[in-house]
């Protein structure tokens, strides 16, 4: 299954081991989901992970991008500019989900259109993780 991770599940799996966003960061590692994403997404992660206030240490930052990025799908996605955004930063994330045909992961689910692939960290964890 495909993949897309808003930057705050990230931050959130960086910020709270033992967390549902943790849980599905750690299960994109281990090659359960396959994530998909394009230079554009690798640029705000970085900048939002390296940030003074989270504190994470540099090592943290480029372990975790490059292990999502060797086991990961680089694309180039298609722009969709008829889709209405009230944050237009996270039009990113959604395009690179279409062109994947990928589950969308966010903390945020406000911020983006109405839409099957778009899943809270919640809800993604209880379609994917629950016994």
């Amino acid at each position: 299954m495909f993949i897309v991770l808003d930057t705050n599940v990230l931050v959130s799996a960086l910020w709270s081991q033992g967390s549902k966003p943790s849980a599905i960061v750690s299960a994109t590692l281990a090659g359960r989901f396959r994530m998909c994403y394009d230079y554009r997404l690798l640029e705000e992660y970085r900048s939002v992970l390296s940030r003074p206030k989270f504190n994470f240490d540099k090592w943290q930052i480029d372990w975790l991008l490059e292990e999502l990025t060797v086991s990961g799908i680089s694309v180039i996605a298609n722009p969709l500019p008829d889709v209405k955004f009230t944050d237009e930063s996270d039009r990113k994330f959604y395009e690179v989900a279409k062109f994947c045909n990928a589950a969308l992961v966010t903390g945020n689910i406000k911020h983006y259109p109405p839409d099957p692939c778009i899943s809270t960290v919640a809800d993604f964890y209880l379609s994917y993780f629950a016994t």
